[in-house]
């Protein structure tokens, strides 16, 4: 894969500074492999570093808006009048009309004063800007690599059940571990990753030159999911003690198939459990809430009435938001079993 323009930006820049720190970064370096990016780990940390620098000028630069003199957000908001003085200055011009001054701030008025920004939240937004941010945009950037790995270890272990399956069919049918290989490599659109980690061996043993084991040993090393790590491992140790590849992959589709189901069964209970705790917080509760309410407010003495303003924000506010939280819950606990 070719680079992108701005890695290619990022390399011409600080490529060579970082060369002899990114090679010697051993956890980089397997990330970079294990989440399949084909860079050189200089190249990905010159991107790193150059990306974190844009992002925290810009960060700054956004900072710095509240800050400009005249135009800044505080002095906008600090030439603005205080709203405790209006009042008293309305009722000062009524009384003297003969003191009002226009030229003057409050037309005059003694006790005209404008807004004050918090220092505090002066204080925080600096931190945000020179600290949070750039601190915020390296750590992001510089974890990408370790992401990307640990989503293709886990979108391996959704389909390896099935590739094993596969691979056992083709294994049954007499096919050469290569053809399994190459088969699989070819329906990247049914097992995902898995695809992607068969072409690689297929390519070590037709292109590079590799023999069957020692390929299944670089594999080995670059998998980003224990499961494919033992799979690799387990046709290693079968080839070189001479098994039978085909019972090799009937035991291992079985084995995860019956992972499959645990981690299913597990996921349809924690739906269930979030079920249950949907009928009785977000249906049940607000019904005895309200009722709480109007006894509470009945035996306080002000009547059956509730005030508008609460009764708005339970009906609008409270309540919508308990819906709005359990579907963002089975919403994102859905998107892990996606394929």
């Amino acid at each position: 894969m070719d680079l992108t323009a701005w890695q290619r930006i990022c390399h011409r820049l600080l490529g060579g500074v970082f060369k002899k720190r990114a090679r010697g970064d051993k956890k980089l370096s397997k990330d970079l492999v294990k989440a399949s990016m084909p860079m050189m780990p200089e190249v990905y940390l010159a991107t790193v570093f150059v990306t974190t620098i844009v992002v925290s000028a810009i960060g700054i630069g956004m900072v710095g808006l509240f800050f400009v003199p005249e135009i800044g957000v505080i002095d906008l908001w600090e030439s603005q009048q205080d709203p405790a003085t209006q009042a008293v200055c309305f009722e000062w011009e009524y009384w003297n009309t003969a003191l009002i001054d226009e030229s003057q701030p409050g037309n005059g008025c003694p006790d005209y004063d404008t807004k004050v920004f918090p220092p505090a939240l002066k204080v925080l937004l600096l931190i945000i800007g020179f600290v949070l941010v750039p601190i915020g945009a390296w750590k992001f950037n510089k974890g990408g690599a370790e992401r990307e790995a640990k989503r293709r270890g886990d979108m391996i272990e959704k389909y390896l059940p099935y590739a094993a399956s596969y691979t056992a069919a083709m294994a049954a049918a007499n096919a050469t571990p290569a053809k399994i290989f190459r088969s699989l490599a070819m329906n990247k659109d049914i097992y995902g990753d898995v695809a992607d980690d068969a072409a690689l061996v297929y390519r070590d043993v037709t292109l590079l030159g590799y023999d069957l084991i020692t390929s299944m040993k670089m594999s080995v090393d670059r998998a980003a999911s224990v499961w494919l790590t033992e799979f690799f491992q387990g046709m290693v140790g079968t080839l070189t003690a001479g098994g039978q590849l085909k019972l090799f992959f009937l035991n291992r589709a079985e084995h995860y198939m019956r992972e499959n189901r645990t981690r299913l069964q597990q996921f349809l209970e924690s739906i269930a459990m979030l079920a249950e705790s949907y009928i009785v917080v977000a249906v049940a509760m607000p019904l005895f809430l309200i009722v709480m309410l109007v006894i509470m407010f009945w035996v306080s003495g002000s009547g059956a009435q509730m005030s508008e303003s609460m009764l708005y924000g339970i009906v609008l506010g409270f309540i919508p938001m308990i819906h709005v939280a359990y579907a963002i819950l089975v919403y994102t606990s859905s998107k892990e079993q996606d394929m």
